[in-house]
């Protein structure tokens, strides 16, 4: 049993993949399409259910493609990624505290870019 838990993968290294394949291929992908891509011996079944819960997280959509679903990108990486930021700073009901940390550990460049980014108003 302990062989099997240290061959797990790292939480979200699944998600990674699959969206690294949907964002790769450009359009929507069946979960067997998917399963090609990423060439690791996934069931489909499994590449099916991880699917399944992006969609659910709403982080991809899909469309009816036959009997299934074809799934593609709701957001690119970057958009992903400022997803993650607002969900983990929705977690804490101290936003000032959290976003005056975050703040203070950024380097000098990127405290530079984020004033830029707000005194110019660019999303």
């Amino acid at each position: 049993m302990t062989e099997a838990r240290d061959e797990r993968r790292p939480a979200g290294e699944l998600e990674a993949g699959v969206m690294a394949a949907l964002w790769a291929a450009g359009a929507p992908q069946t979960p067997g399409e998917v399963q090609v891509s990423l060439g690791t011996g996934l069931a489909r079944t499994t590449v099916t259910t991880i699917l399944s819960r992006l969609h659910e997280k709403g982080v991809v959509d899909r469309r009816r493609q036959g009997r299934g679903y074809a799934y593609f990108p709701v957001q690119d990486a970057h958009g992903l990624t400022a997803r993650r930021m607002h969900t983990e700073l929705d977690r804490d009901s101290d936003r000032q505290t959290v976003l005056a940390r975050f703040v203070a550990q950024l380097s000098e460049d990127d405290e530079r870019v984020l004033r830029d980014l707000l005194e110019s108003g660019e999303q």
